[in-house]
């Protein structure tokens, strides 16, 4: 059977070991609000993200990427910002560019938990400069704000008791 080979979302011929700053989205698979809960939605409350224990330890890990910026963990996915220069970007010696960590980190996570919440890929985008930083930065702060208008946004189930 042949099967169709997705194509790669990576820009061709870039060097993701390059010194620069990248923003990254990893999605959970199905979009499932396994990570964290967004409470206090209401006019007198800013929203602010709680944590669920699968939540606690994708962050254990995030924690551990050297040159994170910045990050947020969403019910169904996370944001960052992975600063990257000569000192390399993650526990000590490799990976070193970009897929790498990413693999990494998803792979720690996934052995952590015993299976894959993971979609197969992620987004990335790399900044170009100061304003485009400022940009991405701004998103991550305010997306437990606009959660309910947020592209990975999707209803959560009701639990049946």
């Amino acid at each position: 059977m042949n099967r169709k080979r997705k194509n790669s979302l990576r820009l061709p011929q870039y060097d993701y070991s390059s010194d620069g700053a990248y923003f990254i989205t990893v999605c959970v698979k199905g979009r499932k609000q396994l990570l964290s809960r967004i409470v206090g939605c209401d006019d007198h409350i800013a929203p602010w993200v709680v944590l669920t224990p699968i939540g606690l330890k994708v962050q254990k890990y995030l924690s551990q990427i050297r040159g994170i910026d910045k990050y947020v963990i969403m019910p169904n996915h996370i944001h960052l910002i992975i600063i990257q220069n000569e000192s390399g970007s993650m526990w000590s010696s490799t990976p070193t560019n970009i897929p790498d960590i990413i693999r990494s980190f998803k792979t720690l996570v996934t052995k952590e938990l015993g299976y894959s919440i993971w979609q197969t890929s992620y987004y990335d985008h790399i900044i170009r400069d100061e304003e485009d930083y400022l940009i991405k930065a701004q998103y991550i702060d305010d997306n437990q704000v606009k959660w309910q208008y947020d592209k990975y946004y999707n209803e959560p189930k009701e639990v049946k008791q």
